[in-house]
């Protein structure tokens, strides 16, 4: 036998092959992404790479990933919530205005926040549910009216701020390097993860995200889990909220209004698809990974902030285009 007939019977690599499998997991893409932005901050800023950039990309990436955690619920039961971020803000502005510096507070807040959000996620999955509007005007509208709501409480000042304690149980720094944030994250996430993955409720979910019609002749209340994943919602973006108090230490409106976009697009680039019925939490924190390094990069560029926005957008439009090809199941 021939060098040439041994090399013509070599397995050659079809990149092509290897290209689609590696796209089929969304998460591994926003990873890798992540890794190649991360790598290219550090080349145009080398001596910005220490650890307050690591605890910070830490930190921010966590927060990302928690408020993004009920929008990942609703999208995979079919549904979208635009509330995220008013609900967030008002948790924040609730938490460092009934703190007001003292600690000791932080059962007081949660419950309250909590049942803030409960109440503003009800309403969302009502008017979707019983009076048939579409989910992105109903969750807009809940959001201007939460949002107005937080210039009554305020007058559009600063609310207050944050006890000392639980500042430092969400911005503490271990090593030097991990936030203490990670903290709440060790028991957060694997609750979501269970929920989605484990619990009857996470099943009945993506059964009703494929397909309404077949969940309900398999016996699900459809019309009770689309309002439950909405009160999820709105219960998950209030802890982001708490949490976001802690991180900022004091409050304002809208504070973290843009995270009802960023967390939609992280859950989107993390898998999920606006169709329902597929995605999981695991790929939701890639995408908030992803995310994060992205606007880490845009800053370290030093670029006007309109140039920012403007390749952001454009940047969030490919990962789109990339990503939210899949489509669940129908029939």
């Amino acid at each position: 036998m021939t060098l040439k007939d041994t090399a013509g019977k070599l397995p050659r690599m079809d990149f092509k092959l290897l290209w689609m499998r590696f796209t089929k997991s969304p998460a591994a893409v926003a990873y890798a992404l992540s890794a190649l932005l991360f790598a290219l901050t550090i080349i145009i800023n080398p001596k910005g790479f220490n650890n307050n950039f690591i605890g910070s990309l830490i930190l921010l990436t966590v927060l990302l990933a928690i408020s993004s955690a009920g929008q990942t619920i609703v999208l995979i039961g079919g549904g979208l919530d635009f509330s995220g971020g008013a609900v967030m803000s008002a948790a924040a502005i609730f938490t460092s205005f009934t703190m007001d510096s003292k600690d000791g507070l932080f059962l007081q807040v949660l419950v309250m926040c909590l049942a803030m959000g409960a109440v503003v996620g009800f309403l969302n999955g009502f008017f979707v549910v019983k009076i048939g509007l579409p989910a992105m005007i109903v969750t807009m509208a809940v959001s201007n009216i939460v949002s107005r709501l937080q210039y009554v409480l305020t007058a559009g000042s600063p609310a207050g701020w944050a006890g000392p304690a639980f500042i430092n149980s969400v911005i503490h720094r271990f090593f030097d390097v991990i936030p203490s944030i990670v903290l709440y994250a060790a028991v957060f996430f694997p609750i979501v993860f269970w929920l989605l993955q484990r619990s009857r409720f996470g099943k009945q979910v993506y059964l009703v995200g494929n397909n309404k019609q077949a969940a309900y002749l398999t016996g699900v209340k459809v019309n009770w889990v689309i309002i439950a994943t909405y009160v999820i919602s709105g219960m998950m973006s209030a802890f982001a909220g708490i949490l976001g108090a802690g991180y900022k230490a004091t409050a304002r409106v809208d504070i973290f209004s843009e995270y009802a976009f960023t967390s939609l697009v992280a859950v989107i680039v993390g898998g999920t698809t606006f169709s329902g019925g597929v995605g999981t939490y695991g790929g939701t924190i890639a995408g908030a990974l992803l995310m994060t390094v992205l606007s880490n990069l845009l800053t370290t560029l030093g670029l006007p902030q309109t140039m920012r926005d403007i390749l952001n957008g454009l940047i969030i439009i490919l990962l789109l285009m990339m990503y939210n090809r899949s489509k669940a199941v129908r029939q």
